[in-house]
């Protein structure tokens, strides 16, 4: 079985000791929003979500998607692409939240996804990171964009927590100074931040154990025995 197999040893199952590699600094997540509004609120929610991050112990930063062009409309070098990218690479978990536009997420949040790339040579920038999902509506409750968010998130090759926030007429959500009203609503924002955390405290030292595909083990091998085929040739 195992010449058949041979990137499919069982060894490769042992979990690694608790201890291993067990980083110290805080959590480090990346929250972006889906709206260049004045008074976003999908960018207040992210605001919200940011201090409670930063209360349970998390670095923050937030990507103004302000100026950021069209996928594709300019090379990737431009400095907005390029703050994005770097951001990604910097965090260990992510917050995505969109305003429901036509029943779907916004084109400025999907531009932002567009720009992420699944690969950069070796590195998948979003593989194995821990993700939380939300939305804002204008009207009445929907889920249409986290369902959304999830398959992206799926996509991108990402951990979605079990929990996630949808604020349904989000105009009556905020006060003049942007800050989320107390209600059940904010309660579940605080339940899906602390939540984020606890998931990317678990996972984030564990990603290269968890992502390993035996799929891409065999490419690796092949690749590896073709380049040795070619030298002895």
């Amino acid at each position: 079985m195992s010449e058949q197999l041979p990137n499919l040893d069982p060894s490769l199952f042992d979990l690694p000791p608790a201890t291993v590699r067990t980083s110290e600094h805080k959590p480090r997540i990346l929250l972006l929003y889906g709206s260049t509004r004045e008074r976003s609120f999908s960018r207040l929610l992210v605001e919200e979500a940011a201090r409670l991050l930063q209360h349970f112990g998390a670095e923050t930063r937030i990507f103004n998607p302000s100026g950021l062009p069209l996928p594709d409309d300019v090379p990737v070098e431009h400095h907005k692409v390029q703050e994005l990218r770097d951001l990604v690479f910097w965090s260990e978990g992510q917050v995505w939240c969109s305003p429901e536009r036509h029943g779907a997420l916004s084109a400025v949040f999907k531009a932002q996804i567009d720009w992420i790339p699944l690969a950069l040579g070796a590195v998948r920038p979003t593989q194995g990171k821990t993700l939380a999902v939300m939305q804002v509506c204008g009207g009445s409750q929907s889920f249409n964009v986290v369902n959304q968010l999830r398959v992206l998130g799926r996509w991108m090759r990402m951990f979605t927590i079990p929990n996630q926030s949808s604020v349904p007429k989000a105009y009556l959500e905020f006060d003049d100074a942007g800050r989320m009203k107390p209600s059940a609503y904010y309660d579940r924002v605080v339940d899906v931040m602390e939540e984020l955390v606890k998931f990317t405290l678990l996972l984030r030292d564990r990603q290269e154990y968890l992502v390993d595909r035996y799929s891409e083990r065999k490419e690796s091998a092949e690749q590896l025995s073709a380049r040795v085929n070619q030298r002895s040739i």
